[in-house]
This record gives C-alpha cells, structure tokens and sequence, in this order.
C-alpha cells in the first residue's frame, strides 16, 4: 500500500496535533499506510520513522503542541543533510509527505520537491505570516491567548492607574498583535509593517488621562524596532504615568486549540491526503474566503501577505 509520512516542523503550533490526527485518519480510510516522523526534519534525517494507526492519534484533538515533537534543524540547511533525508524517504518506503509548519519548513519542502519528493504543506505557525492563506493553523489560538491575558493585565494595571505594554510574537507580521489589540480595545498597537510615533503615543495617553481614563493598553510586536522596557521608560518619563511591561513570549504557543483552529488543521489534512490519493503534487494547502485552497507550493511563497490597514485605522479610531 502507498504510505504517508506526517512531521511537524519549526515553532509548535496549537492545532498540530488536530492535522496530524487528521492526517492519519484519512490515510487509513483511503487505503494508505501512515507513518509518523518525530523532531520534524531534524528526525527525518536520523529516521525517527514510526508507524501510525487510529490509536496512534486518539484524545490528541484538543491538545496544544504536537505529539510529534517539532524541532529547527542546522543539519537539513546543507545539502549533505537532505540528502540523508531524502534517503530515508526512499528506505522506509515514503510516497508523500505532509509537513505542518510555517514559511521555514516550507522552504524545506521545497527542496525535498526539487529532488522528486511529493510534499502537502499545511501552515502550522501562530504568526500568521503566510500569503497565499488567508489564517494559519495556530493563531486563533493565539490571538485567544493574548486576549485573555489582556484581560487579566487590565484589571491590575486599571487598579494601578498604569500604562502597560504588552509585547507578542511576531518579528515580520503583526498579525498577532493587530487582532489581539483590535479585539481586546487596546489603545496602542505597534506592528512592524508600519512606523510608530512614540510622540503621538504619549499624547493620547496624556489625553486620557485628562478625561478620567484610568489605565492604558499597548499591544507591541515583538518585531517593532523598540525594546519594550525602554519604551516604557520613555513614556513614564514623558507623560508621568507609571509604566509596566508583560512579555508573553512562548505562553502564545501553547493550550488548547480553539474549534477555529482545530477545524482548519482537521480541513487542510483531509484536503492534503484526497490530493496525493488524486494525483496531485507539491501543493500548499490553506484557507481563503472560508473556502480550503491549495496552490503550487513554489508559487504560494513568493505570494505576499497582506496587511489589514483598515483593522488598524479602527483600533486607533475606537480607542
């Protein structure tokens, strides 16, 4: 029988362990053998290759991070280390690949494609930072997570008369930060596809004071060129208002995917398996006007991602 392998790869991502059951399941019922590949490519290349069953994946659709494990891996950089890889495709006798990560893993994909692999992407990131899809497997979660946090810190720094930055992932997209601000009424957001202005910031904090605002919110990716406790620093020095910072960092990864998350990952693993059982190849699988869509994974990378100026025309607007 054909057999599929499925790896996560790159930084974990709530909803991984929804595609990878997905994944296998599907398989068995189209009649395709399922393996699973642990540590991602790293794993790959050291044939940490075992087989999967229905069982394999049962009461996993709720949990955050992968029972696959994911890692980064130096190794599959060079070609030495994808040519192991793709050694050990051929050895356990892989037909199709389906990798669950972000822009990184995917340009990994697409070397073992250039070599004759057949590869089914799936966007496992919280970032967000994929164009040719519309959401990624991961952050409806974790725009969830920055929510509640947003919640919780706006109580203490309410009772405190505080302003607080709130710094989240992303280094290129602000994806996180823009619909987590949005969301949660934060009168800043700094995101690093736009310039901010520190002066316009202080003003507005100033402002409200003024008129009996209590507290202040600023949402800050972490990819914005400012370091957040100097910031703070600058704005208590400025506007006289105590200033704090909360670093979510990695707490954004993890917890329990929300049904948003959970459907999309189940969604793309069901699409990726019916196009390798079709004949298809190299594809990257997503989602767009709540339709699932694939598209050749050479050309999905070089697609642009786009930036929701209007969400933070509002959020400035509302706040």
């Amino acid at each position: 029988m054909p057999k599929i392998g499925i790896l996560t790869s790159g930084g974990d991502a709530p909803g991984m362990n929804a595609a990878v059951r997905a994944a296998v399941r599907t398989a068995l019922f189209n009649g395709f053998e399922a393996c699973g590949i642990e540590r991602g490519y790293e794993g790959l290349i050291d044939g940490e290759i075992r087989d999967m069953d229905v069982s394999s994946v049962a009461d996993i659709l709720h949990r955050g991070g992968t029972i696959l494990q994911t890692a980064r891996s130096d190794r599959f950089r060079t070609e030495e280390g994808i040519s192991k890889a793709v050694m050990m495709i051929q050895s356990f006798g892989i037909d199709a690949l389906i990798i669950v990560g972000g822009d990184g893993s995917m340009r990994g994909a697409l070397e073992l494609a250039k070599r004759g692999v057949n590869v089914m992407c799936l966007p496992g990131t919280i970032d967000n930072d994929l164009g040719y899809t519309d959401f990624t497997i991961g952050f409806d979660t974790a725009v969830h997570t920055v929510l509640s946090a947003i919640s919780n810190v706006r109580d203490t720094s309410s009772s405190h008369e505080r302003t607080t930055i709130i710094e989240v992932m992303g280094r290129h997209c602000g994806d996180i930060a823009l619909y987590s601000g949005l969301a949660g009424g934060a009168e800043s957001i700094l995101v690093p596809e736009k310039p901010y202005d520190i002066s316009a910031i202080c003003k507005k904090i100033i402002i409200g004071r003024n008129r009996g605002k209590r507290h202040n919110i600023i949402i800050k990716a972490e990819g914005v060129d400012i370091d957040p406790f100097d910031m703070a620093k600058l704005i208590q020095e400025r506007t006289g208002v105590e200033s704090k910072v909360v670093v979510l960092s990695y707490l954004q990864r993890g917890g329990s995917p929300t049904a948003n998350d959970r459907i999309l990952a189940t969604s793309c693993a069901y699409k990726a398996v019916e196009l390798i059982r079709d004949g298809s190849r190299n594809r990257a699988i997503g989602i767009a006007a709540n339709e699932i869509v694939h598209f050749d994974l050479a050309d999905a990378l070089k697609m642009a991602q786009p930036f929701r100026e209007n969400y933070l025309a509002m959020a400035d607007v509302l706040s």
